[in-house]
């Protein structure tokens, strides 16, 4: 796979961000390290210069309400006065920028600050998602489909580009994401073989995410042959870039802040402190998840001489805050389906679509049902959809679904071994031919005039476990000092397969290059061996990721309990302290363990130690806010 032919799909959303890549077998959406594929839409900016994107951002939020940015998508391309009612529950400040848009200050508690555009923070979540699917598909990924909700006017859309600019990433196209949910659900269909009806289907994708809501109706027409892509017609949309998840969770945290300062003494509009007020929302969040599948939720804080804060929430009254917000949500998908009858033409809707995490909420899906009159789709996971139909149209744009049967491809990645005696690859396994790639290298000796190019075939990181196809030299180079050469090593494998090589530097302008079959001398087995092999230690080498992630995340929450175990203890029960002491002394053991080696330690055993840590210490994260309140 050429790094130059490589487009993936990236969903940035308000709450939470993917990346997905559309190959031979489907759209896929692209695993973290740690195993997850949702990448919260939360960055942390650190005192000089450091970025945290991500889990660990969003989950320490509290201890650092005035440096963490959540939900910044819903300030892109807005003036301060647009996003007023979004600023309100935000524990950082927004202020409005030089050209009237908001802009974002995060400050460290020692009276220094910093600012940033909302479009700087994207890019932070956006660099990270690169990371993520160039770290996977083993190329520097450079280009993206990135998705939008479909009511993001010109200025929005304009922020999004420049976002993923500032990230590295050229934005190819900008996708409407409930047009990115249909393409998903259109290759469902295909894949269901379903398109052997030969009649247009008519399709409605409602879509309520985290920051905002997206209706569209659009028109899906298979094609005639097994080949053929389904066209896509978009019919009418509507929406409100004011209205998702987090407006629910706004619901719950005003009651509960209301109720918090009714007890308190305080009035009812008096403001929490930034960290407080930052554990209310993620509160509220919890209890919403809660009641999509239970029928109440409860939170209880001890508020010292203020007595227990305890309130159950039911499912009834929960539907009763939210009622407004949904029929908000009917009433756009009124005016879409409106102004799409005159192209419908009294033609019935087949298919509604539920894309968003909020659609799991019953009453979301009980209201659509009723107003639609049919139960609504929801087979499609709504966190994943529209990455995997950003996805299907980066593999349009970068032509890989012409060739969707693969019958040419390489079989196994090329590369150049580098310092070390590891591989850089060049080419990946199941590229279709022709296939170029290109990368610049140097040298890491002063003096050197001479450089030694070895071109390997394999799945694995050194080249010692890789196959030697052929190695020529580049001479005549002046001496220069270390890093200074600039060596351009060039792959192109033809439509025969044939691997061409060849190498300039470009200061002194010197040529030399190699011609080898890739594949020449390996039968079909040995094809196979290798690639198993490589899949073998390939799970070896996520283990030890994954191991090495737990340790860094683990130490972090081991240290957070610990602070506020010996700031707070005094005021747990003794037996849940001693157990909460117990198991975080367990857990410090297996992290010393697993530094020393990682073998030693099992990683879902870890993991769910650390889980296990993490919900025994609620207790104490709501004795800490209690504390907080009452100072």
């Amino acid at each position: 796979m050429d790094a130059g032919d490589v487009i993936v799909g990236i969903d940035l959303g308000t709450t939470n961000s993917l990346v997905a890549v559309c190959d031979a077998s489907g759209p896929r959406v692209l695993a973290g390290a740690d195993g997850s594929r949702l990448l919260p839409s939360a960055v942390r900016y650190e005192r000089g210069g450091g970025v945290v994107v991500g889990e660990d951002a969003k989950r320490e939020a509290p201890e650092y309400p005035t440096t963490t940015v959540l939900s910044v998508k819903r300030l892109m391309g807005r003036s301060l006065e647009d996003a007023a009612s979004d600023v309100r529950h935000v524990s950082y400040v927004v202020e409005a920028g030089e050209r009237g848009t908001t802009r974002v200050v995060v400050g460290w508690g020692d009276g220094t600050q910093a600012r940033y555009s909302p479009e700087e923070v994207s890019a932070e979540v956006l660099r990270a998602l690169k990371d993520r699917a160039s770290a996977a598909l083993g190329v520097e990924v450079k280009r993206a489909v990135v998705t939008v909700p479909a009511y993001f006017d010109d200025a929005q859309r304009q922020a999004t580009r420049v976002a993923g600019r500032l990230a590295g990433l050229e934005v190819v196209r900008i996708v409407p994401e409930p047009t990115a949910a249909a393409l998903a659900y259109g290759l469902g269909l295909d894949r269901a073989k379903e398109r052997s009806r030969e009649t247009a289907r008519t399709v409605v994708v409602y879509d309520l995410g985290g920051g905002t809501f997206d209706v569209s109706v659009l028109r899906l027409t298979p094609g005639e042959g097994a080949e053929d892509r389904s066209f896509f017609e978009v019919l009418a949309t509507s929406g409100d870039t004011r209205l998702g998840g987090d407006d629910i969770d706004f619901l719950i945290a005003d009651l509960l802040h209301r109720e918090l300062n009714e007890r308190l003494g305080a009035g009812a509009g008096a403001a929490l402190p930034p960290g407080v007020r930052r554990s209310v929302v993620a509160m509220a969040e919890a209890m919403k998840k809660r009641l999509s599948e239970h029928e109440t939720a409860r939170v209880s804080i001890d508020l010292g001489v203020a007595g227990v804060y305890e309130r159950t929430l039911t499912r009834g009254e929960f539907e009763g805050m939210i009622a407004g917000l949904v029929e908000r949500t009917i009433e756009c998908c009124r005016g879409a389906m409106r102004d799409a009858e005159r192209k419908l033409g009294g033609v019935p809707i087949d298919t509604v679509v539920m894309v968003g995490g909020s659609t799991r909420i019953p009453m979301v899906r009980r209201r659509v049902g009723e107003y639609f009159g049919m139960e609504p789709y929801t087979a499609l996971d709504p966190d994943e959809v529209v990455a995997l139909g950003a996805a299907v149209q980066a593999s349009v744009l970068s032509g890989a679904n012409k060739g969707a049967l693969l019958l040419d491809v390489i079989p196994l990645s090329l590369g150049v071994e580098t310092v070390g005696g590891a591989v850089a690859k060049l080419v990946v396994r199941n590229s279709a031919v022709p296939a170029r790639a290109k990368e610049m290298f140097s040298t890491s000796v002063d003096g050197q005039t001479s450089i030694k190019l070895a071109v390997y075939q394999g799945e694995r990181e050194m080249a010692a476990d890789c196959r030697l196809l052929g190695e020529f030299h580049l001479r005549g180079i002046p001496p220069m000092p270390a890093g200074i050469p600039q060596l351009e090593v060039t792959f192109a494998v033809d439509a025969n397969g044939v691997l061409n090589v060849s190498a300039l530097e470009r200061r002194s302008g010197k040529r030399a290059a190699l011609q080898v079959v890739p594949n020449h001398g390996l039968t079909g087995e040995e094809v196979e061996r290798i690639e198993r092999e490589s899949y073998v230690h390939a799970r070896e080498d996520m283990a030890r990721h994954r191991i090495t992630d737990l340790i860094a995340n683990g130490r972090l929450d081991a240290k957070w309990i610990g602070e506020r175990l010996e700031k707070h203890g005094a005021k747990l029960e003794a037996g849940y302290r001693g157990e909460l002491e117990g198991k975080l002394a367990r857990f410090r053991e297996m992290l010393e363990r697993a530094a020393g080696d990682w073998r030693s330690v099992e990683a879902n055993a870890m993991h769910r130690a650390k889980e296990e840590l993490d919900v025994l210490s609620v207790r104490l994260q709501e004795v800490s806010i209690a504390e907080s309140l009452r100072s």
